[in-house]
């Protein structure tokens, strides 16, 4: 579902240059729950944004769902997120002017799914937002917000989900519901990706990928073996 091979990115700030990826190379199976681990500043978001084509790698290339977006163009790239990528971003970038309904409705619209009917309102009550689906952002709590955001990417039904920080604006309970709803989407069969900060979350994973100053430090099961849900505490 997803290989990225010696990928690195570098950004010229001037006369210096960063270097957000060196040499990544991956593979993440249809079903696999993944979790990204590494301080600010490892590249994890960075290794997001090439997968759902949002950035184009230095050197490297990357393979997701068969599609090449090394090389493709911008037509392209827009056509694969829409189709194969759902995107829980860590800033919600939810449309102000739409309600949540709206919001998580505009990205069933948008990937055309067929039998959409009902399916924003589901994912809104599998979230936990049912009596406030019809309120707008500035109406929700960040956590709420943060919510809504995850709902719209499980609206999509595409096959892989990246998730930047998901729980990170919830409360312990919620995160966990919230856990539970991604780790299910592995079991459907998606490709689920979790980067986060906190280490807890990466026990319930299938595998732990550990970044460090852009380069993978280690990658595989949980140190401890993998734990059930109801194991988490943070």
């Amino acid at each position: 579902m997803i290989t990225l091979t010696d990928v690195a990115k570098h950004y010229e700030m001037g006369t210096v240059k960063v270097v957000a990826l060196n040499g990544v190379s991956l593979h993440v199976d249809p079903g696999e729950f993944v979790v990204v681990l590494g301080p600010s500043g490892s590249g994890k978001s960075t290794l997001l944004n090439m997968i759902s084509a949002l950035d184009t790698p230095t050197a490297g290339t990357v393979i997701v769902n068969d599609q090449d977006l090394t090389s493709a163009s911008q037509a392209e790239k827009f056509t694969f997120r829409r189709h194969t990528i759902g995107f829980i971003f860590q800033t919600f970038n939810l449309f102000p002017s739409l309600t949540a309904r709206e919001n998580v409705q505009f990205a069933v619209d948008l990937r055309a799914r067929k039998n959409g009917d009902g399916v924003a309102e589901g994912v809104l009550e599998s979230v936990g937002l049912g009596p406030r689906m019809d309120h707008f952002p500035h109406e929700l709590s960040g956590g709420e917000q943060q919510r809504v955001a995850i709902a719209r990417a499980l609206a999509t039904g595409n096959p892989v989900l990246l998730a930047d920080e998901p729980t990170g604006e919830l409360d312990f309970r919620t995160g966990v519901q919230i856990l539970g709803l991604l780790e299910a989407q592995a079991h459907e069969g998606k490709a689920v990706l979790v980067v986060t900060h906190n280490r807890e979350i990466s026990r319930i994973a299938d595998r732990v990928i550990e970044l460090g100053s852009g380069e993978i430090v280690s990658d595989g099961p949980p140190w401890d073996g993998r734990a059930e849900i109801a194991d988490l505490h943070w």
